[in-house]
């Protein structure tokens, strides 16, 4: 009988352990994430309908890049209210499992990958196709923030602080380069970086890193002409229009008529045709030009509004791990919005990042309406302060 007891007590602890959080949401977070997802439906069929007419892929279908973000929306926000409920320290216990997942894809992709615009970026899987790399950035974080909250007072050290780290990034980094993904594996870098200095280590040594770091970018970018081409464009965009530098002309084109207020929903000129990738990596662009400037402005405050929360929820988490994740959600989220509209303004060289809930594209969606429902999990255990 004492024993049969004691192996029930056993159940239920292992029951308890995997409990449902039970505090509250930050249901600001999830209000603006909902909202932004609504009106990246809106925008896409928008920016898309007009192309997906006289693609063939679309096979003539005007709702054809709207039915599929809806598909991948009606998968990836249920999974965000999920995940939501869970205690977001089982995440830490799959540290391992997310970092092996990342790394099979990795080299899955560059075995089986499609190949498209000269480049495996694409992995097909049960008649879908996943960005290995999007999952890659995240599967990277857990794994680091896990390390740092358990080594926190090695941190400051490099063959047990910083090192161990470095190899993590450095092999990540270094697989998706092999796509070739540059502008993916510098944010994967730039992210890891970030995660190192919130994670306690020397400063001294992230500073040498981060020169080594710059010196490695530029002798990458001038190893592909194609990459040099992007970083001319960027600085002269006229002095080839029709193009390295058609892209970002249009972009302006786009931004710069639609004024104040904007031209109004479904009246962008650029997306007939003339804007490639309008519906995914310069989305941003037609909204500009539909909704002007305070159309922009109101997202990106939307966005800064999610960043802002995250921040305070790190900083008022009551463990590290669950600290150092809703900061590592949270930067890596703003460095995404950053870059892409960095890119449509001509603030940045031309990559192929897309902008979070609202470009067309099922990984990105669904990954960070996942770290979107961590962040939401980890706002439910926080200090009475909030």
């Amino acid at each position: 009988m004492a024993e049969q007891k004691a192996k029930k007590e056993s159940v239920f602890k292992r029951i308890k352990s995997l409990r449902l959080t039970r505090g509250k949401m930050d249901f600001s977070i999830l209000l603006m994430v909902s909202a932004l997802c609504a009106f990246g439906l809106v925008m896409i069929f928008s920016a898309s309908y007009y192309y997906a007419q006289h693609y063939s892929g679309a096979n003539n279908d005007s709702f054809y890049y709207l039915k599929k973000q809806l598909v991948y929306l009606l998968i990836g926000y249920p999974v965000m209210l999920m995940v939501s409920m869970i205690d977001y320290r089982l995440i830490e216990r799959l540290r391992s499992v997310f970092l092996a997942v990342s790394i099979l894809l990795l080299i899955a992709v560059l075995l089986w990958g499609q190949d498209l615009n000269g480049g495996k970026r694409w992995l097909p899987v049960a008649g879908i196709t996943i960005q290995p790399s999007e999952l890659a950035k995240f599967g990277l974080m857990i794994f680091m923030c896990s390390y740092m909250s358990r080594h926190k007072n090695e941190m400051h050290t490099f063959r047990f602080g910083m090192l161990p780290m470095l190899i993590a990034i450095g092999f990540i980094a270094g697989l998706v380069m092999l796509q070739p993904n540059m502008s993916m594996a510098v944010i994967i870098g730039f992210i890891g970086v970030v995660l190192l200095y919130l994670g306690g280590c020397d400063l001294k040594q992230l500073i040498i890193l981060g020169v080594i770091a710059i010196i490695g970018f530029f002798v990458l970018a001038t190893m592909a002409d194609y990459r040099m081409d992007r970083l001319r464009s960027f600085s002269n965009p006229e002095a080839d229009k029709l193009g390295s530098g058609y892209q970002l002309l249009q972009s302006y084109y786009a931004i710069g008529s639609g004024g104040f207020f904007g031209k109004g929903l479904n009246n962008s000129y650029q997306k007939l045709l003339y804007m490639t990738y309008g519906e995914s990596d310069f989305i941003f662009a037609i909204l500009c030009e539909e909704f002007g400037f305070i159309g922009g402005l109101i997202v990106i405050l939307m966005y800064a509004w999610i960043v802002f929360r995250g921040i305070v929820i790190s900083m008022r988490c009551r463990d590290r791990f669950g600290s150092l994740l809703a900061a590592g959600i949270s930067i890596v989220f703003g460095f995404q919005v950053f870059v892409n509209i960095g890119v449509v303004t001509g603030l940045l060289p031309t990559t192929g990042q897309s902008l979070p809930f609202i470009s067309a594209g099922g990984t990105s969606l669904i990954v960070f309406l996942a770290a979107m429902g961590l962040l939401l999990s980890i706002s439910r255990d926080l200090n009475p302060r909030t």
